[in-house]
């Protein structure tokens, strides 16, 4: 099942879509956030943070920094308390990722397990399974970045 659109609903729904015509601050002129330079952290009170689809147990949120969700080159903030698993699952397009804050393992099938750290870069190529676990003690934030549209297919199988 593809779960695109609903991924897109949920981000939608927690007014998380961006506003193509937002002004920039500072410019006298109407620009679009796709053309305006942006910089975002992850402890940013203005980020709306809305619910991971269902695939994902409660606890799990996203925020959109950039682009449509629907479209591809859309770029988010996933973050999820210390101890949270990630279930299996997968994605139809590329994903991009930097680690914020906390350690998270990740795993992708056929491949060893990984530690990432604050600053660790990981590419996770499209339809590849793979799951994760936050570590004990901090939450962690992961900056994702997706080449086509964010979706999420969640995974039955054995991922070691």
């Amino acid at each position: 099942m593809r779960l695109s659109a609903i991924v897109f609903a949920a981000l939608a729904a927690a007014g998380c879509q961006q506003d193509a015509a937002q002004p920039v601050a500072g410019n006298a002129e109407q620009t679009s956030v796709a053309e305006a330079p942006l910089a975002k952290t992850a402890a940013d009170p203005n980020l709306q943070w809305g619910a991971c689809p269902d695939v994902f147990p409660a606890g799990c949120e996203i925020a959109v920094l950039h682009g449509d969700p629907s479209k591809p080159n859309a770029d988010v903030f996933l973050r999820v308390p210390a101890g949270y698993s990630i279930p299996p699952h997968s994605h139809s397009s590329p994903e991009r990722m930097i680690l914020v804050t906390g350690a998270l393992r990740v795993q992708y099938q056929g491949h060893p397990e990984t530690m990432l750290r604050p600053g660790s870069y990981a590419f996770g190529p499209a339809k590849l399974p793979h799951e994760g676990t936050c570590a004990a003690g901090e939450a962690c934030t992961l900056f994702i970045a997706f080449e086509g549209p964010v979706d999420v297919e969640p995974f039955t199988g054995t991922i070691e």
